[in-house]
């Protein structure tokens, strides 16, 4: 392994600047994107599917190469010394990598082999991290006897066996029923109080965003259009949004209440459909002024904004497209 520098107290334990990936054929995954992830901190890529960032994924955890620019894992060049950026982190990905005919226990303990965990600190550590992820009644079953909130529990629990700086969990919660991403959510939410380190994920559930995320990067078409911390993003749409359907043009319905101040430039149209902040005035002072202006909706509702608002004025396009 190479002797590349470790990180130095301050900096960045993930950083990407400039990372581009164009695949064969000039499809570009991702375009000229640069964050930083402080050490501790858990950071977002929010987005919906083929927006690039499993490729942001795996270029940081060196199964994808860069075609541009560079990224750093606690200090080490992911291209220039890839095993050492692999000794420092982890990574859950979106498909199954664990071995289903064998028990949960002894994938754990191959695990901890290939990573060169002493026996007596890997025992030590599966008994830990199966008792943290209620996993210690199933160890002794095959995998492939194991519910799928199971199976995605032991697939973090594995990758925790190397005690790594940096986690990376590339859509944690996809394919479970609701109940089970739920109980994942409050496990991975507990990871850092346990272990105190940094945590990369991926996904296009607003929730999953809100809910654990210090700062998220919106990511849209292999590009970052928006970062920050999700209350902030969602404090520029205001407190309330007014959505109204209008039964024509939508577009000129919009300009009208630009102009006589009732919407503004963060307010926008999809389809038939206006999504209007409300700022310095009541939702119902709003409402009230549609009337006047005219403006017939053939459906209206007030409500909070959420990050798919967000991204829906950034982009024009859903998460969940």
């Amino acid at each position: 392994m190479s002797t590349a520098r470790a990180s130095t107290p301050g900096e960045a334990a993930v950083e990407a600047t400039g990372l581009s990936k164009t695949y064969p054929g000039g499809v570009e995954a991702v375009r000229g994107i640069d964050f930083a992830v402080a050490s501790g901190e858990v950071f977002g890529l929010l987005g919906p599917n083929g927006a690039g960032k499993s490729t942001t994924i795996g270029m940081l955890t060196t199964t994808i190469e860069p075609s541009a620019g560079t990224a750093r894992l606690a200090g080490y060049d992911v291209v220039a010394n890839p095993l050492a950026a692999r000794a420092v982190s982890s990574v859950v990905f979106q498909e199954a990598v664990v071995d289903l005919a064998l028990t949960g226990r002894r994938n754990l303990e191959l695990h901890a082999q290939l990573w060169g965990v002493p026996v007596a600190a890997a025992q030590r550590r599966i008994e830990d991290t199966t008792e943290a992820f209620g996993l210690g009644g199933v160890l002794s079953r095959p995998v492939d006897t194991y519910s799928g909130g199971q199976r995605r529990r032991l697939e973090i629990a594995r990758a925790l066996i190397s005690e790594p700086r940096v986690l990376f969990l590339d859509e944690p919660t996809v394919g479970l029923d609701t109940r089970i991403r739920y109980e994942l959510l409050d496990l991975i939410a507990g990871l850092r109080a346990r272990t105190g380190m940094t945590t990369v994920l991926t996904t296009h559930y607003l929730d999953e965003a809100e809910r654990l995320c210090d700062r998220v990067a919106i990511v849209h078409e292999g590009q970052i259009v928006a970062l920050d911390r999700p209350l902030n993003l969602l404090a520029a749409l205001g407190e309330e949004i007014v959505e109204l359907r209008v039964d024509r043009d939508p577009d000129a319905a919009l300009a009208v209440m630009r102009r006589q101040g009732i919407a503004d430039a963060t307010s926008f149209a999809v389809g038939s459909t206006l999504t209007v902040p409300v700022t310095g005035r009541s939702a119902r002072e709003a409402v009230a002024a549609l009337g006047d202006l005219g403006i017939h909706a053939d459906s209206l509702t007030t409500r909070k904004p959420t990050l798919d608002d967000v991204y829906l004025q950034l982009t024009g396009s859903r998460l969940a497209a």
